[in-house]
Order: structure tokens, then sequence, then C-alpha cells
């Protein structure tokens, strides 16, 4: 008998997963959606109550499509209030187009309308955006001939510089003046070993040694402190 039911009434289910066909979604999927909504129909229905089997069946279904729509076929991630209140403003606005004939109304008619806070349907009005991304390779905008993966920034390499310029920072402070000016004209006057040697009197080998073991100390210092 429950087999029966299901197979008489699928025409019915198949043409209310119709009305969304165009929202993106392969027919078939749509079908299937609705064929659950059916079955769960056929299930909860009562003939004691004394309703026709169609009149419990029909928001049975459609609630199922819906919910299909509300929890699966979103790619960005939009909160279910958000998205509840994206379909009020998007009632609102198809009754408001057809009631007046005009473009779309304005958000403090929309909240008017909806009961919402304007703030809410702003959010609303974004979200019905939202419902699929853009492609990286879409025109970055009207008569452009850039993408919009071309107008989107990239990692900086310099901010790994800065965190490890500001984790040394405090290292290089503590350094007594004779290591402290070796790096400073090694690394910010860009002088050579010999020039430094000359300049402070010194040897290279002298130096060298003197940049190694200061700099070791300062990364070891560095790696041992917790951040």
């Amino acid at each position: 008998m429950r087999q029966e039911l299901v197979l008489a009434w699928m025409p019915m289910a198949r043409r209310l997963a119709r009305r969304y066909r165009d929202r993106g979604e392969f027919a078939e999927d749509l079908e299937q959606v609705a064929a659950v909504g059916l079955i769960k129909a056929v299930d909860g229905f009562d003939p004691a109550l004394g309703h026709a089997f169609a009149t419990y069946a029909v928001p049975t279904i459609d609630g199922e499509l819906k919910r299909h729509f509300r929890d699966y076929t979103w790619p960005v991630h939009v909160p279910r209030s958000v998205k509840e209140k994206r379909a009020r403003v998007r009632s609102a606005i198809q009754q408001m187009e057809t009631s007046v004939s005009r473009g779309a109304p304005p958000p403090s008619e929309l909240a008017a309308q909806t009961g919402l806070a304007e703030e809410d349907v702003y959010t609303a009005l974004s979200a019905m955006t939202s419902y699929a991304p853009l492609s990286l390779d879409a025109p970055a905008g009207s008569g452009r001939e850039q993408s919009i993966a071309e107008t989107t920034g990239a990692p900086d390499p310099a901010l790994d510089a800065v965190i490890d310029r500001e984790a040394a920072r405090p290292q290089l402070r503590a350094l007594p003046e004779r290591e402290a000016t070796v790096l400073f004209l090694r690394f910010f006057r860009d002088m050579k070993q010999r020039e430094i040697a000359a300049a402070l009197g010194m040897s290279q080998m002298h130096v060298s040694r003197l940049l190694n073991t200061t700099c070791e100390q300062i990364r070891n210092t560095v790696l041992e402190t917790p951040a």
C-alpha cells in the first residue's frame, strides 16, 4: 500500500520539483529530494484527521525541497538566521515589485514590509548575491579585461622579515658597543668585512668571528625565548 501511494503521487512530486529547476540543481536530484518528501508525507499522513492527502503532502514535499536548498546547496557558508532573513526579504521584493510595478524597493521599505531591522535587510540583500562564489577568472568589472585573480593581493615575504626583526630587536639593543657597531656596518651600511676591519682597526678574521658569534647568539636567544 505504501509503495502504491508513493508511485501514484510521484507525478505531483515531480511537478513540485520542477518549480525549483532554475536554481542550479540537476532536475534528477530535485526529483529525488521531492520523492523523499513524498515518502515522509505518506508515512506521516493520518486520514483520521479528515484532511485530503494532497493538502498534507504538498507542503511536506515543498518543505523538503526548501530544506535541501537551505542546507546543502550553498557553496558559501551563510548562517541559517541570515538565510531565513534572505528568504523573507526575497519574498517581500517579489510581492512589492508585483504590486507596484517598479524596480527593487529600497531597504527602508523592505524593513517596514518584513518587520526586520534595516541592518538585517542589508545583510539579507548581501546574502542574495552570495549563493554562489565568483570565479577568480571572472572579469574584475564591467568592461575590464583584468580578472579578479589579477587584482587580488599576494602573500608578502617581507611580513616574515618584520616578525624576525621585532623578535631580534631587544637582543640587538643589549649588544656591547663593538658587536653592535660591527653588525650595523655589515648589515645596515653594507660594508665588506675587510672594510669594517680597516675602519675599526682589527683583522678581517676577527670581524668574521664577531659576526658569526653575535648572529648565532642572537638567533639562539630568540629561538629559546617564549613567543
